[in-house]
């Protein structure tokens, strides 16, 4: 007797398929032409010399199901119409959800600007360098896209508190200089001069975590690493010269450590500037010294390199991670002068000048007033969220202080978790309430622009988000 066995081909269904992580990195070069405005300080300078090139780093993510895009940028900040312009370009050439592209800037000082003539307008025309960030950020993504690849993920964390300060500090009584709006009702002063007599203590903690999501092949090849680290900038270059500070140096010195040079697809790291609002790496309590050009940016980017190399080697990689995105505008009041400061600010403004010079710090302030009382009197600002695996990132468009980064650290469903300041836009500074009681730079009008419990709003907002996201 002969048996004849029939197969019978059964459907495969998306439960049966293999959950597969794809992930592709990419540089795309931001440097502008020289000649333009270096905008770190209150005087811009003309751009005379490349030190490094700027770039848009890109890293994105693909679990079958949902994709991400994740972008920093070697740039002060630039402003919401840049990021929504870039958002229009990816979401209309690759089909990526605008939720799920997230866009934050580093934050150095030797940059051309990004934020545009007159960063207290709102809704203006991007003029031809923002042009250029927005689609050479469109480009790099795209890239990124290209290169997709199966790959693994993992995550870990590194503590480097050698070089973290917090700036601002409470002096002893009577020694508080008067500030641009004729006031010396200040609680505390920012960057306030090395190992001076009338310091008295620092007026909050710092952050020394570095976050970490590192990315590589099936194979152990690394293709990217983003990193996070709660540090202003660093400084000390070269008279005029264009560079990404040590964010850059951090990411080729951690290329170094890994032995992931030349590679093709180039590996490609990531350093975003965490709540530093308030922190920056001067030690104040001791005196200063004369350092070369680059050598300050160089020992940090290494010593910050260095730990995270170390992290990375415990790091237990994850063939597959859930991952999600959420964008959310939150509409919040603004800071609004009153008529006795808008006075104040016309009568400094129409002071006779002698000779030509360069505008004071009284007249900047006067300026950034009459700014101010022509600024909404209420914003919609862009808030980000993002789920990858067990990690999960916060993206608030200010120069946010340390204090907002550790409570949503503290908070959140997440761990590890992590905030990009700069992110999606530029609205200022973000103290919290109670550094609005201390007053100081970051809380004068015009550097900081929203309303007193903004950074409270944020916070609330972006822990619904979260939850929404470990939800899902």
């Amino acid at each position: 007797m002969i048996l004849f066995l029939s197969l019978i081909a059964l459907p495969v269904t998306a439960a049966d398929k293999p959950q597969i992580l794809r992930a592709g990195a990419a540089l795309s070069n931001l440097t502008p032409p020289l000649g333009g405005g270096i905008i770190g300080g209150f005087h811009p300078i003309p751009s005379t010399h490349i030190h490094d090139e700027l770039h848009a780093r890109c890293l994105a993510l693909d679990n079958g199901e949902t994709r991400l895009a994740i972008v920093v940028c070697d740039l002060l900040g630039a402003s919401r119409e840049v990021y929504d312009a870039a958002r229009r370009l990816v979401t209309e050439e690759t089909g990526l959800p605008g939720a799920n592209l997230f866009m934050s800037s580093t934050h150095t000082h030797s940059a051309t600007s990004a934020l545009g003539t007159n960063r207290f307008r709102i809704h203006t025309p991007l003029d031809e360098y923002q042009q250029f960030v927005a689609r050479r950020i469109a480009d790099g993504v795209r890239r990124a896209m290209n290169n997709l690849a199966p790959a693994r993920i993992g995550w870990a964390t590194g503590q480097e508190p050698n070089h973290v300060f917090n700036r601002r500090w409470f002096l002893k009584p009577g020694t508080m200089p008067v500030n641009p709006f004729g006031s010396t009702n200040d609680l505390v002063k920012m960057n306030p001069g090395r190992a001076s007599p009338s310091l008295d203590r620092p007026s909050g903690p710092t952050d020394p975590e570095i976050c970490l999501v590192s990315v590589q092949s099936p194979q152990g090849r690394p293709i990217a690493v983003l990193a996070n680290y709660s540090l202003h900038y660093v400084g000390g270059v070269g008279n005029g010269h264009i560079s990404a500070d040590y964010f850059a140096l951090f990411c080729d010195r951690l290329q170094q450590l890994l032995g992931a040079d030349r590679q093709r697809p180039a590996f490609v790291a990531m350093l975003a500037n965490g709540t530093s609002g308030n922190i920056n790496n001067i030690d104040f309590s001791k005196p200063g010294t004369r350092d070369e050009p680059y050598a300050r940016m160089q020992l940090v980017a290494n010593d910050v390199a260095a730990v995270a190399f170390k992290a990375l080697q415990g790091i237990q990689y994850r063939d597959w991670v859930p991952l999600g995105g959420q964008l959310r505008e939150l509409e919040v009041g603004t800071r609004r002068p009153t008529p006795e400061q808008i006075a104040r600010a016309k009568e400094v403004l129409g002071r006779p000048k002698s000779l030509p010079r360069p505008a004071t710090l009284e007249e900047i302030y006067a300026e950034r007033t009459l700014g101010m009382a022509e600024y909404p009197a209420r914003l919609a600002i862009p808030i980000q969220a993002l789920r990858v695996g067990d990690v999960g990132l916060t993206g608030i468009p200010c120069e946010t202080f340390v204090e907002t980064g550790l409570e949503l650290k503290a908070r959140n469903p997440f761990k590890p978790s992590f905030t990009h300041s700069i992110a999606n836009g530029y609205y200022g500074y973000l103290p919290t309430p109670a550094h609005h009681r201390l007053g100081g730079y970051e809380t004068w009008m015009g550097t900081n622009r929203l309303e007193e419990q903004a950074s409270t709003k944020i916070v609330t907002a972006l822990l619904e988000m979260l939850g929404e996201l470990k939800g899902k």
